[in-house]
């Protein structure tokens, strides 16, 4: 997809990606154990999806748990799987009344088979739904995304599908896990950390970039908004010049 394609309004991203981090640190800000900041950080997804939904957004993709994450604690990524299998069961309904279709990216083959299949059911549930896209990246990673798009590709190269000169940017951008979706206008971090920790590395190229000190379960309502009108006020220039961007502008009119 063209990476200059824009929606209606300009002003508005047509797709908004979120590095929710922080759910930690808030739990234990307040002496809870940490599960307590990943239950919280529900109600920020909730608030986050309502503004996104009523500014015109098309696209949410949310990185709820990256592939790196294994790495935790065991009895924390326990508790995490049980809280993504509740939320999965409980939110869909809800997404499904709101005309949201749900889609989950990622390698689910480490899930345990239970999760699996309630992230199918959720899928198939809301998968009628074009209004908006609400997509949860999960045992997900950048280099595991590029490392399966070019594995692809390769595996038609050796079935004489394809030659290798007919690999372009376009077409290993259309065997990543969001080949079919616009691609991210804005990447949003909470938690104050400046990194995009293996995100959408291909797809985040051109995104615009918002960091909020706020821990992710405070992030709500208000502070979504103060990043969507903060990028309402920048120019994307694509590697061209203000100048360039102004003149164009002028003769569309």
């Amino acid at each position: 997809m063209d990476r200059t394609q824009q929606g209606a309004n300009p002003a508005v991203p047509r797709h908004v990606a979120i590095i929710m981090d922080g759910n930690n640190r808030w739990a234990k800000k307040r002496l809870l154990p940490g599960v307590a900041g990943h239950k919280a950080g529900v109600d920020a997804v909730r608030a986050v999806i309502e503004v996104c939904a009523e500014a015109g957004v098309e696209v949410l993709t949310l990185f709820a748990f990256s592939s790196e994450n294994w790495q935790r604690p065991a009895d924390e990524v326990s508790a995490l799987m049980e809280l993504f299998l509740g939320a999965l069961r409980r939110e869909a309904r809800r997404l499904n009344q709101n005309d949201i279709r749900l889609r989950i990216i990622g390698d689910r083959s480490r899930f345990h088979p239970e999760l699996q299949a309630a992230m199918r059911e959720a899928e198939q549930l809301t998968a009628g739904h074009q209004r908006f896209v609400l997509q949860v990246a999960a045992n997900y990673g950048g280099q595991w995304d590029i490392t399966q798009a070019a594995q692809r590709l390769a595996r038609e190269v050796q079935a004489g599908h394809l030659q290798v000169d007919d690999i372009s940017p376009e077409l290993l951008q259309s065997c990543l896990v969001t080949g079919d979706l616009p691609l991210p206008d804005l990447c949003i971090r909470t938690g104050g950390e400046h990194r995009i920790s293996n995100f959408l590395l291909w797809q985040l190229a051109y995104a615009e970039l918002y960091f909020s000190d706020l821990f992710w379960p405070d992030f709500k309502h208000e502070a979504m908004r103060k990043a969507l009108a903060d990028y309402a006020k920048r120019q994307r220039r694509f590697g061209k010049t203000s100048e360039q961007l102004e003149a164009e502008a002028r003769a569309k009119c």
